[in-house]
């Protein structure tokens, strides 16, 4: 049985979802793949893991760093699931390119930015598996399925974290 909870950030109402022990999902509600990894059955209800969550998204919404990561069980394929443990190595406040994650993945440099963008898009726990930190090789801002202006936002939430801790 897989568990939901919801959450009001400031951009926008968060569907977060358990297998009841761990977390599987995160996504701004109405987002693309909103829920593909949710089972047809799920129930509403207060977990342990929700209220880790909840305080995680609490610091970060307030522009601290959060010092720690829920417990995450990420469902998708092996070749997601690679992706998905690189998004999780980007620092707070930066950002890295798909053909950076590409030449991560295969040294050769053969892989598609393509297929790590559909990975990506894919990513079933947006936030904290930072999918927003990954940007085109030029810098622009594409491909966010929680849309582009909630990504625009929350790169700029971190900057703005950074510029005030530098500023210390």
């Amino acid at each position: 049985m897989d568990y939901t909870c919801h959450y009001r950030s400031p951009f926008g109402d968060i569907t977060l979802a358990s297998d009841g022990e761990v977390l599987i999902g995160l996504w701004f509600d109405g987002q693309k793949h909103f829920g593909d990894v949710l089972k047809k059955e799920h129930k509403e209800e207060k977990l342990p893991v929700f209220e880790e969550t909840i305080h995680w998204l609490d610091l970060y919404f307030q522009g601290q760093i959060p010092s720690f990561t829920p417990k995450l069980a990420l469902r998708g394929t092996l070749f997601q699931q690679k992706v998905w443990q690189l998004l999780l190595e980007i620092p707070y406040g930066q950002t890295t390119t798909y053909r950076q994650i590409a030449q991560k993945i295969d040294e050769k440099g053969k892989m598609s930015c393509q297929a790590i963008g559909n990975a990506v898009s894919h990513n079933p726990i947006s936030i904290i598996v930072p999918c927003h930190r990954v940007i085109g090789s030029d810098g622009s801002l594409t491909g966010y399925a929680g849309g582009l202006e909630r990504k625009r936002k929350l790169l700029e939430l971190e900057k703005d974290r950074i510029d005030i801790r530098q500023r210390l």
